[in-house]
């Protein structure tokens, strides 16, 4: 690394409200692997999308292998050699791979030769891919090598990369880490963002930390521990979450032979589930993005509907009840898509507050809401969770994701559930916030709820779970004792290796 790719001075950016970035100056240079950290809301996201082209700085100035560089939209940041991978993928399901991949070019060539183009660079990086797939029949970990490969056909000289493991199981981890390296090698530059703080360690070169806006410091990961970045981070010591020993006590959540279509064409369908968890108990289930996370956590919240005596709660079929009456019950439930699923986006936090809250904390009367109650029950998550927010009135799109995420989780805990489900409960939450949330579930599950805890993030799973359980293609393998399990064998598990046997345990 001898040369400067891009460098930032002052970039300054500030909405009603708030400063999301304040003077912040760094550089990159060629052929470096830069890490951008900081908590949620410390401004990373606006941050990158000055780089291309999305937002415009208010003040402050980019130079880009020594030219100024002001992309007024990512199409001119693409021209000059700007690429980025999104930590939510813009993909077409019902379309294929090279289809998916011309829609992203300014001028696609015949799609011969760019099926041809993306078996040669996909295979020369070590991410093959079929163009002729549909993406809708890929792996999450498939679909994110599609849009690395989109940004790769540019030739870029930046490569951004927004959270790019929280989909991978740990051997597509390492596969993308041996790619990027070769990137390197190569002389592209890679701007990675990511909670997850040994992968830093592992990867990058240097790390710029930012918090509430500002540039607080720089570092080399490689000489820095995990928890020394967690605390520049955060500006204070990191809290490590602690398991309180418990009793188990009888069986709270009771599922035997669930079998649900997916609503979706693309979707995964629930092949004979069992699982069985206890009053105290965390169940932790892992799994590739895409193998039917999301229709478990729909048919255990009512979502779906299925046999009455498929799902039973403390004994009591519930198979056949709607959401509002299994969280009568206390089965209470935090979906992984936060807009749209989790929340309302355009409705306020107060009002998302009262939408799965209203029967627990008895914020309506013959048909009547109590808007008092349902701010008062807000700001009691927003205050508990520490929610970057200006308060219970601002709406759910307002918030940065990991706000956001906080908030959801936030207000089922504070219901005091007797079974909670939640699918990624810490996705895109820096680490403070992470060991938080964790905390949290910890403490519901000392106090005699059982949580069954979907997760991609095999870390998460084997600090807060009692056993682990794998879907893969809408089957759940035995669960296991967490403790003495390998990461590289819970890997194996959510690939679907190691027997993946049915057992009613």
């Amino acid at each position: 690394m001898t040369d400067t790719l891009l460098s930032i001075r002052g970039l300054t950016k500030a909405y009603p409200g708030v400063v999301a970035n304040n003077d912040v100056s760094f550089d990159i240079g060629v052929g470096e692997v830069h890490a951008l950290l900081g908590e949620n809301g410390a401004g990373k996201s606006t941050l990158v999308k000055m780089i291309y082209g999305l937002v415009k700085p208010d003040t402050g100035e980019m130079v880009l292998r020594g030219q100024p560089f002001a992309p007024p939209e990512p199409r001119a940041a693409r021209a000059d050699g700007i690429a980025m991978v999104f930590q939510h993928f813009s993909l077409f399901d019902a379309l294929n791979v090279a289809e998916n991949i011309a829609l992203g070019m300014e001028t696609p060539p015949p799609m011969r030769d760019l099926a041809a183009r993306i078996r040669e660079v996909s295979e020369t990086y070590g991410l093959p891919l079929d163009p002729f797939r549909t993406v809708g029949d890929l792996s999450a970990g498939e679909r994110q090598r599609v849009e690395i490969i989109r940004c790769l056909l540019q030739d870029p000289k930046l490569l951004i990369m927004d959270e790019p493991t929280s989909v991978l199981t740990p051997q597509e981890v390492e596969i993308l880490f041996q790619t990027l390296n070769k990137l390197r090698s190569e002389g592209t530059s890679i701007l990675y963002i990511s909670h997850k703080l040994e992968e830093i360690r592992t990867l990058c070169d240097t790390a710029t930390i930012l918090r509430l806006g500002q540039k607080v410091g720089t570092c080399v990961p490689a000489k820095t521990t995990a928890r020394d970045m967690a605390e520049m981070m955060v500006g204070s010591t990191l809290h490590t979450p602690e398991r309180a020993g418990r009793d188990l006590g009888e069986v709270a959540l009771d599922v035997s032979g669930l079998s649900v279509p997916s609503p979706s064409a693309f979707g995964t369908a629930l092949k004979n589930v069992h699982l069985v968890v206890r009053q105290g108990e965390v169940l932790g289930i892992g799994g590739v993005a895409g193998n039917g996370q999301d229709e478990l956590l729909n048919a255990l919240s009512g979502e779906v509907r299925s046999e009455n005596g498929a799902i039973k709660m403390l004994g009591d079929p519930i198979g056949k009840l709607g959401p509002k009456a299994r969280r009568g019950l206390g089965l209470l439930t935090a979906p992984e898509e936060r807009l749209g699923h989790a929340a309302a986006p355009d409705m306020s936090l107060t009002e998302n507050a009262l939408l799965t809250g209203s029967v627990r904390e008895n914020l309506e009367t013959r048909g009547f809401l109590k808007w008092g109650a349902a701010q008062d029950f807000a700001e009691r998550i927003i205050n508990a969770f520490d929610v970057r927010t200006p308060g219970p009135s601002n709406v759910a799109r307002s918030l940065s994701g990991g706000n956001l995420q906080k908030f959801v989780i936030g207000r089922e805990v504070l219901q005091n559930p007797k079974v909670l489900v939640v699918n990624q409960p810490t996705w895109g939450v820096d680490a403070s916030a992470a060991a938080s949330i964790r905390q949290a579930i910890l403490d519901l599950a000392a106090e005699g709820c059982a949580v069954v805890c979907i997760s991609q993030d095999l870390d998460e799973l084997m600090e807060i779970s009692d056993r682990f359980a794998a879907l893969n293609e809408g089957r759940l393998s035995a669960p296991k004792p967490t403790q003495g399990l390998s990461v590289d064998e819970i890997g194996l598990m959510m690939g679907g290796a190691h027997g993946m046997e049915v057992a009613h345990v």
